[in-house]
This record gives structure tokens, sequence and C-alpha cells, in this order.
């Protein structure tokens, strides 16, 4: 299990790990991810509109799952070789079982993720998240949704933040952006479809 300290103070579960890979082998996955996965530009509707972001994604299961975000259809491709030895690693690590990993892939510090939790009815109740990172250091923060309380946290390549218990639904949480990041960062996190 992951040898790190609750970050929230109440209300969740979030543990962020020392590095798993070093920067060597961080910057081969990353390029090898960037090179080989399927990248699409994500399709959402926003205010009644389409909207296509900059930002790509790319869904992996062990079926073709689906679920609906933002009024779009998901649909899971079949895992990727490249992926199942980082699937494998971020099981032990995190002693959990996964059966899809989204991944996303910011080209910069201008795209980001606005305050939002991973509560799709698709996850379940209390879902077990890890998230890995590869590429660009950028910020993360967490909201809790009453109080407030703003939690930050610098996410760094080769690292993995879990995310577990009532995390989705006491907590919100962004990728905030910033001018300054001109390198890409791949973002993978691995969920249980029930």
């Amino acid at each position: 299990m992951l040898d790190s300290p609750n970050i929230l103070p109440y209300d969740g579960e979030v543990y962020y790990s020392k590095r798993l890979w070093n920067f060597d082998e961080s910057q081969v996955i990353f390029k090898s991810f960037l090179i080989d996965f399927p990248w699409r530009h994500d399709e959402l509707i926003m205010f009644g509109k389409k909207i296509v972001t900059n930002r790509k994604v790319v869904w992996f299961g062990d079926e073709a799952f689906q679920y609906t975000y933002s009024q779009t259809l998901k649909t899971a491709l079949p895992w990727h070789p490249l992926l199942l030895p980082i699937k494998d690693i971020t099981e032990k690590v995190t002693q959990a079982r996964y059966n899809s990993c989204l991944c996303n892939l910011y080209h910069h510090g201008n795209e980001g993720m606005s305050w939002h939790s991973d509560d799709d009815k698709e996850f379940g109740l209390q879902p077990t998240i890890a998230s890995l990172s590869f590429g660009a250091d950028r910020i993360f923060k967490f909201r809790h949704k009453k109080t407030k309380e703003i939690i930050s946290l610098l996410l760094e390549s080769g690292h993995i933040l879990l995310m577990k218990g009532s995390t989705q639904s006491s907590w919100s949480h962004e990728l905030p952006k910033s001018a300054k990041i001109k390198e890409p960062r791949i973002n993978l996190t691995f969920r249980l479809v029930v």
C-alpha cells in the first residue's frame, strides 16, 4: 500500500506516493504513450453546444464499457499492451483492482480541467481511483464541497495519487491552467467500472 499519510483533513482519503519510476523511466513511458496511444480530442456538450477540447483522451478497459459524460457517450477500447505492465504495478501498489483506465493528454499548461468530481454512477458510490502522472509537473487542487477548504499539491512525473472513500462525494478537484508550463503531461486514471 502507499506509504504516505492522508493529505485530506477530513471527509475522504487521498494518498500521494513517492516516485514509482525514476526520471529516465518516466520519460520512456511518457514518450511511448504519446506516440502509440490512439489519442482523440475530447467532445462534450456545454450549455447546449458541442465543444471539442484541445486536450486529448483515450479510454481503455477489460471490455467495451460505456458511460455518458457531459452528454456524450464514451466507449472503452481494448487494453493497449504498453499499459498492462503499468496497470499491474498500480494494482500491486494500491492493493486495488481496476478494469479501465482513462488517459488524458495535456499539451501544455494552457490546457487543464476545471472543478469537478469523478462521481459517475458507473464507478460506484465510493470509487477508488489511481491517478498517475508522466511528463510536466502540474499543480493539482482539492476543494471541499461544503467548507470550500482548498488543498494543493504538485503532481510530479512518475508519481501516483490514490483517491478513495468519500473523496468524490465530499471534494471536487481541478488541474488549473498555467501559461508558464510549456511541456505536455499525460495523466492515467485507473478505475473500476461496477
